[in-house]
């Protein structure tokens, strides 16, 4: 069990560290967007696994607020994108 842990945790440090190099390097914002959706979603898988190795369920409600947070955030930036065909172009 230790060893599943400490796999899964050091995969998704790894994740989370190049996530925010691709963040800070990213040469559009839609890069920027999506490398920090994915990051939102390590952040779940992350306290998704100390909820389940220390058996509690006290961070459900934060899985489901990030959660909420990453679908907005993408949603709102697909919606207001400058290539985006539903929203009027200005002149």
């Amino acid at each position: 069990m230790i060893v599943v842990l400490s796999v899964c945790l050091a995969a998704l440090t790894a994740a989370a560290v190049l996530l925010v190099i691709r963040i800070a390097l990213g040469p559009t914002m839609m890069d920027r967007v999506i490398a920090l959706d994915v990051l939102v979603s390590a952040m779940i898988c992350w306290l998704g696994v100390e909820a389940a190795v220390n058996r509690h369920t006290t961070t459900l409600p934060v899985l489901v607020v990030l959660s909420l947070v990453g679908f907005v955030g993408s949603v709102s930036m697909a919606r207001f994108n400058k290539g985006s065909d539903d929203v009027e172009v200005e002149q």
